[in-house]
């Protein structure tokens, strides 16, 4: 029994791949067969966290618009999503094509947010703060300082004296912010030049000391400012609506 129990014993320990060397220390030997599918598995797990560890593709631009004004970088297309930074006045910024409830998706450092589309356009629009503000009388429509405080006066005269094709306004009147002789109405429907209008009284809001601009149916406000135009109820005509001339107040 012993002649025949000795050589299977030692072919069970070399087939286990082990063997036993002085001082009791234990040495394992892996046959080829399982040594090579522990290295394909290594192989397989790194391979597995390269890939986990990819960063995901920045978002596809389609194409790049210029910011009219400071926008809140918002989370999501709505006006109560939380806000995570500010898009600077005339900057330009990448656009994904979405847009949602008067939003649009926007790529800044990679990441993606939401901002009001009303204040993206395709052309760099004139940097209305390199426009002055002139103190100084405009001929043809002077008149429409009578009645008028000193702080509307001087919007009048910055208006009219940088914008000269604007040839009527209104001024004192009996109704509204004008009873008190602290607004006037820049009267034009040129969408393009009303907005060049708006966009130099926003500029220089804090020298006016202007309390609100009334635009095509969007008002803006200093103290509200980051929020940039916000929609006003329809009023029922052009002309309430200030779809016809931009309206400003001064405190």
């Amino acid at each position: 029994m012993t002649l025949i129990a000795a050589p299977l014993l030692t072919c069970a320990v070399v087939g286990a791949g082990v063997a036993l060397s002085g001082g009791g220390s234990r040495i394992v030997h892996l046959p080829t067969a399982a040594a090579a599918d522990i290295a394909a598995t290594t192989v397989r797990s790194a391979a597995t966290s390269r890939s986990a560890a990819r960063v995901s593709p920045p978002p596809l631009v389609t194409a790049r618009l210029w910011s009219t004004g400071a926008l809140d970088l918002r989370l999501a297309p709505s006006a109560d999503a939380a806000v995570h930074g500010e898009l600077p006045s005339l900057r330009r910024v990448g656009v994904t094509g979405l847009r949602r409830n008067g939003f649009v998706q926007v790529v800044v450092a990679t990441k993606t947010y939401w901002v009001t589309a009303d204040y993206l356009v395709t052309a760099k629009p004139t940097d209305p703060a390199h426009l002055p503000i002139i103190d100084k009388p405009c001929p043809g429509t002077s008149g429409v300082e009578n009645g008028l405080k000193a702080g509307a006066i001087l919007v009048y005269r910055a208006v009219c004296n940088n914008f000269p094709e604007i040839t009527t306004y209104g001024g004192y009147a009996p109704r509204g912010e004008h009873a008190a002789g602290k607004a006037i109405d820049v009267m034009t429907s040129d969408v393009a030049l009303g907005d060049r209008i708006a966009e130099f009284l926003q500029a220089h809001a804090a020298e006016l000391n202007l309390f609100d601009i009334i635009w095509r149916q969007h008002i803006w406000t200093p103290v509200r400012a980051s929020e940039g135009w916000r929609l006003m109820p329809s009023r029922g005509s052009e002309t309430a609506n200030h779809d016809n001339h931009v309206h400003v107040s001064t405190n």
